[in-house]
């Protein structure tokens, strides 16, 4: 009977306060991760806006700024793809009904841009039916 050949990938795991400081830990795992995995600049700069965004948007809009609330990010890497996983403990969002920040009455808008950046730059965007965790896959 043959073997199939079957790579497992390395899980990284984040346990941030709601709070801005936060970023930093997250900001030093995808550097680490970039440098490990010899990510390309590109992809490191989607991974970078990306995640901030996803997750200053799960520490302020999910959690409220409640730092006794955790958001929790999970990096899934192996050689040919990383999957982030960002979940807060909000009641989510209907992603599905935002306004389009490139409608001509809301481009000076200074909000409402992070959904939109999230499904233009990673190369798959997933949200949970609940609408508080978002999932993002980046090729490597």
């Amino acid at each position: 009977m043959e073997q199939a050949d079957v790579r497992t990938g390395q899980l990284y795991t984040l346990q941030l306060p709601s709070k801005y400081e936060s970023i930093t830990q997250l900001e030093a795992l995808i550097e680490e991760i970039a440098d490990k995995y010899q990510v390309s600049e590109d992809t490191f700069a989607n991974m970078m806006t990306c995640l901030n965004e996803a997750a200053i948007n799960a520490i302020v809009h999910g959690n409220k700024l409640d730092e006794s609330k955790t958001v929790i990010v999970n990096a899934d890497v192996d050689a040919k793809r990383i999957i982030w996983t960002i979940t807060d403990e909000g009641p989510g969002f209907d992603y599905n009904h935002l306004p389009d920040p490139t409608a001509p009455d809301r481009l000076e808008e200074l909000t409402g841009r992070g959904v939109f950046i999230l499904k233009h730059l990673a190369d798959q965007c997933i949200f949970n039916a609940k609408g508080n965790e978002v999932e993002l896959h980046f090729k490597i």
